[in-house]
């Protein structure tokens, strides 16, 4: 049955790239379907204000590979957070810099004692300083990995997909994080999809 009259927003993401090698315009129904997500995963890598500028760069950058991609791929989304997550590795310099800023920036250190100091550690100020912290010390990929699985709510299969890895380097990677992450903060019973939601 021919689909030549179909409209792109009917389309699955795999057919609607294909198609959109010859109908450019129809490209901009992928990024009407995932930018936000896209967006969200950029906000929480680079900050807000970088994100809007990388946005652009992913969307750009899957425009330009469209041709090659994958029509085996009936979702675009693990492909564009691959391309998402390339983007940051470049920014990586800027991201270390924006998180010791971060540190350096913490509040001030009281006099008023030791209970009160206490305190203030266990508020979620402090513990969200201390996550990111834990992220800053994994390795690429493993923070890669978390941070789509734990933030971003991929499945093992969609995260190996992102990266081009295989599933066991996945698991074990996530299985990595997890631990250095609990070690880092001390405890062991966390729930890193939830921090990671709100830090990652």
């Amino acid at each position: 049955m021919s689909t030549s009259g179909a409209d792109p927003g009917d389309l699955e993401d795999a057919e609607l790239i294909a198609r959109s090698v010859t109908r450019p315009d129809w490209f901009s129904a992928i990024f009407d379907r995932h930018a936000a997500h896209i967006h969200r995963y950029l906000v929480r890598r680079v900050g807000p204000t970088a994100a809007e500028d990388a946005l652009g760069e992913v969307f750009l950058v899957a425009f330009r590979k469209r041709e090659g991609y994958d029509t085996e791929r009936r979702d675009a989304r693990p492909w564009l957070y691959g391309i998402a997550t390339n983007l940051v590795a470049q920014r990586r310099r800027e991201e270390v810099k924006e998180l010791k800023l971060r540190e350096a920036l913490g509040p001030p250190a009281h006099e008023e004692g030791h209970a009160e100091r206490v305190a203030e550690q266990v508020t979620a100020a402090s513990m969200g300083k201390l996550l990111d912290s834990a992220l800053a010390g994994l390795s690429d990929g493993d923070r890669d990995a978390l941070t789509l699985f734990a933030g971003e709510n991929l499945s093992y299969g969609e995260v190996a997909s992102a990266l081009g890895i295989p599933l066991g380097t996945v698991r074990s990677r996530l299985n990595r994080a997890r631990r250095q992450v609990r070690e880092t903060l001390g405890h062991p019973e966390i729930t890193t999809s939830k921090e990671i939601a709100t830090h990652g």
